[in-house]
């Protein structure tokens, strides 16, 4: 893997061995569900009114309080998705190949909202441990993991740490970063070996992730305990954080939100699972 060039923005990078407490949730023969344990605290979430590129959106930054729980250290896997997927359904049925760029290390795409649910009831079931998405507010404070940065590397990203579209003529690059490549689909969850401080890969780029929350226009009145906000519309759009293997750098900043329709299956769009119980 290239290194940044010697004038670029510094980068933190951490590849060192797992270090930060975990635990392996068997899935099957030789299949486990990596989940690291994010420790409680308060941030500020949203981005500051100077952060370049910066979405109305994301604001105004509020304090947020988060407890204590265990996210997966990546997005989904194929391979876990089809593990699940072959358990006795719930409520819906689970294509065991929903995925449009195949291999069992790549994240799960095209897979709605309510597909990523079903999953996470079925995993709840088979492991005796509640499983289910993260709060939007939990997913910004584990991306950051301490950090107040667009990004959890820093001021700036490149296409040798994150799958996202470095090539766009006009938003191929973020700050005084450089352009990069275009790879046009997703890549292995772990193909960068890149993981923030509390251990957590994947997050800029390469597929958007799946919250709990119902989508609001900007935080006026948003919890700060860092549970889901929702509504009583059963349909409302949801959120999705993390930009995507096609989408410009500043899409991929740990402040941007979006969201889609939770019918949306999108090859843009997987999920990551957390898990509030400590493991017994």
């Amino acid at each position: 893997m290239a290194t940044p060039q010697a004038n670029s923005p510094r980068i933190a990078i951490n590849k060192r061995k797992e270090q930060r407490p975990c635990f392996d949730e068997p899935l099957g023969e030789s299949l486990t569900l990596r989940m690291m344990q994010i420790p409680a605290g308060t941030f500020m979430m949203g981005s500051p009114e100077d952060e370049p590129e910066r979405l109305g959106n994301e604001g105004l930054q509020h304090e947020v309080t988060v407890p204590s729980l265990f996210m997966g250290k990546y997005p989904v896997t194929q391979a876990q998705w089809r593990f699940v997927a072959a358990l006795d359904k719930l409520d819906r049925d689970l294509k065991p190949e929903p995925s449009r760029f195949k291999g069992d290390m790549r994240p799960v795409e095209r897979v709605g909202w309510y597909e990523a649910f079903e999953f996470c009831e079925r995993l709840s079931r088979h492991t005796k441990r509640q499983y289910r998405l993260p709060s939007e507010a939990e997913w910004e404070y584990a991306c950051r993991a301490g950090t107040t940065t667009p990004f959890h590397f820093g001021e700036t990203i490149t296409t040798d740490l994150a799958n996202y579209n470095g090539t766009d003529e006009e938003y191929g690059a973020y700050g005084r970063g450089p352009k990069g490549e275009y790879r046009g689909e997703t890549t292995a969850v772990d193909y960068f070996g890149v993981a923030n401080a509390w251990g957590l890969c994947d997050l800029h780029g390469n597929v958007y992730e799946w919250c709990q929350d119902h989508w609001h226009d900007n935080y006026d009145g948003a919890p700060t305990d860092g549970s889901a906000w929702l509504t009583d519309e059963e349909g409302a759009r949801r959120v999705i954080r993390g930009g995507s293997w096609d989408d410009s750098p500043r899409y991929c900043r740990s402040a941007y939100r979006n969201f889609s329709i939770p019918g949306d299956r999108s090859n843009l769009i997987g999920f990551r699972v957390v898990c509030s119980a400590p493991r017994t």
